[in-house]
Parts: C-alpha cells; sequence; structure tokens
C-alpha cells in the first residue's frame, strides 16, 4: 500500500480493502493519533465539570461509594420485577423497530456501503469505532476520577461513576444477549437471519446482536449530555456515539438493526443510572475557559 502524503489524503484513504479488518502500517499512527486525541480531550474536559447542587444535603447523601453500587446493582437486577405499562411499551417498540430494520433494511443497507470503502480507515469512521471502544469508559472514567481525586469535586466524581457503574450493566446484558441470540455477523455472508445461540463465549462471530461498540458509544453520549446543562452540548454529546453507530455497519461488522438495538440498550441504562442520582435536582454545567477554576455551589 503506498504512503498519502496529503492530509486530505490521510483523512479519506481511498485505496481499502474492506475486508481488511486489522489496521495495516500506514493507519497505524493515524490510529495512535485518535486515541491520545481522545485521551487527552476527556482529561481537559474533565477539568470543565463543576456541580451546583440545590443543597449541601443532597450531596452528602451520595457519596458514590462501593456501598451504593452494591446497592444499585441490587435494585437494577430487581427492576423487571417493578416495570410498568410504560416500560414494557418501551421494550416492545425497541423489539419491534429492531425486528423492523432486520427484515426490510439490513441487507440493503449493507449492500449500499460496500459499494463504497474509500473511507474505511477514514477519521471520521475511525474515530466512532474508537469511541465505542472498550477502553474508552475506562479512559473516561480514569480522566473524570482523576480530576476529582485531584480537586475534591464531587461533580466529575459523579459523572465516573455513572460511566463506570452504566458500562458494566451494560457490558454484562450485551454480553448475555449476544451469546443467547448468536447472530451471525455480516462479513461472514450468511445473510440476516442466520443464528447460533450459545455457540461459543470466545468466538465473536456469532454475536453480532446488539452491537457492543454502539452500546458503549451510547452510555457515554447519554451520561455526558445528561451532565451537562447547555441544549447544544447535549445534542454535541451523541455526535461520537452516532459516528459509531455508522463506523460499525460501514466497516462491515454489523448490521443496522444491531447498532439499533445496542445504542437503545446503553442509552436506557445509563439513562437509568443517572435517574439514581438526580431525584435531587443536582445538574452539572460548564465553567469558565482556561484557566479551568472547579466550585461547588450550595
Amino acid at each position: 500500500m503506498r504512503k498519502e502524503s496529503s492530509f486530505l489524503a490521510f483523512l479519506f484513504p481511498n485505496n481499502l480493502n474492506h475486508n481488511i479488518i486489522s489496521v495495516r502500517t500506514p493507519h497505524r499512527v493515524g490510529n495512535w493519533l485518535l486515541q491520545l486525541t481522545l485521551f487527552l480531550t476527556i482529561l481537559i474536559g474533565s477539568a470543565t465539570f463543576a456541580q451546583n447542587s440545590v443543597s449541601g444535603n443532597s450531596v452528602k447523601q451520595l457519596k458514590y461509594t462501593f456501598s451504593q453500587f452494591g446497592n444499585e446493582t441490587w435494585d437494577f437486577v430487581k427492576q423487571p420485577t417493578k416495570w410498568d405499562g410504560i416500560d414494557w411499551l418501551k421494550i416492545g417498540l425497541v423489539s419491534g423497530g429492531t425486528f423492523l430494520i432486520m427484515e426490510t433494511a439490513d441487507q440493503p443497507i449493507r449492500t449500499a456501503v460496500l459499494k463504497d470503502q474509500r473511507y474505511y480507515k477514514s477519521v471520521p469512521i475511525e474515530f466512532g469505532r474508537v469511541w465505542g471502544e472498550l477502553y474508552s469508559p475506562i479512559v473516561l472514567f480514569g480522566g473524570f476520577a482523576l480530576h476529582s481525586l485531584i480537586t475534591n469535586d464531587i461533580g466529575t466524581r459523579k459523572i465516573a461513576y455513572e460511566i463506570g457503574q452504566a458500562s458494566i450493566y451494560a457490558g454484562v446484558l450485551s454480553f448475555v444477549l449476544k451469546l443467547a441470540i448468536g447472530r451471525s455477523r455480516p462479513y461472514l455472508n450468511e445473510g440476516t437471519n442466520f443464528f447460533r445461540p450459545f455457540s461459543s463465549i470466545l468466538n465473536q462471530d456469532n454475536k453480532s446482536i446488539p452491537s457492543g461498540h454502539s452500546t458503549v458509544a451510547f452510555v457515554l453520549s447519554t451520561v455526558l449530555s445528561r451532565n451537562v446543562k447547555s441544549p447544544v452540548l447535549k445534542v454535541l454529546a451523541y455526535l461520537p456515539a452516532a459516528l459509531t453507530l455508522v463506523s460499525r455497519v460501514y466497516q462491515d461488522q454489523h448490521w443496522a438493526s444491531d447498532t439499533f438495538a445496542g445504542a437503545a440498550l446503553g442509552y436506557f441504562i445509563a439513562t437509568w443510572v443517572v435517574d439514581q442520582h438526580e431525584n435531587n435536582k443536582s445538574v452539572v454545567e460548564m465553567s469558565s475557559a482556561y484557566p479551568f477554576s472547579i466550585s461547588i455551589a450550595f
């Protein structure tokens, strides 16, 4: 593969084979830069959050500790016994939407994207993939947790806690569903309705639905969106997650219905987690630009 010299060629390489999953040498630097940029963005961005709580008591009640995690985890496990009509309606809509996409759109979408694979390793597509990788919640959690430890800021501690908590819940549930459903990935060319339930724990070829990357992406974006006040930032927080949806389908790792199901799973789990901590109407807002100053108002 020849080396591209221009910046535009780096953004949109046009000589890639879509069947190649591994990162080739000319793109290793690009992937490393993407990951480094993500890490630095998280570390710098974590310093721009501060929490304004309605009262001092509401902050004292939520320490974001292991004991609190244990109590909330048990409550999460018991949630199906508490579901009402609205909850079952949501599940029905997500299930119905997934089935509808599976039967009507999966194959046409795949056929369309495989016709043009020039952007397989482009920066937007790769960024979407990186945002949904398993290490992204770890990096985000680490960045916000580090800031909280240094500054003793409850706002960034809340965000770190919710990212970790929601990622664990979503990761476990996503894996169980993948294993139980056993849907074949598109690159195997076995069709949209080929399933091998409980085939293998380690083999990823039959764990297409729900998309794990999409689940992770929407967990992160939902937690961040819920923890900012600005309507613009709330919307922008979902941009990386949207890129993840496109990336997984474009790189032929998932069907469109897989990403829809994964996005719904990540969104609803993250929403539930954040809701547990906002009964007292505590909010997180952006502080001033550099130099960063963190303050807690009561």
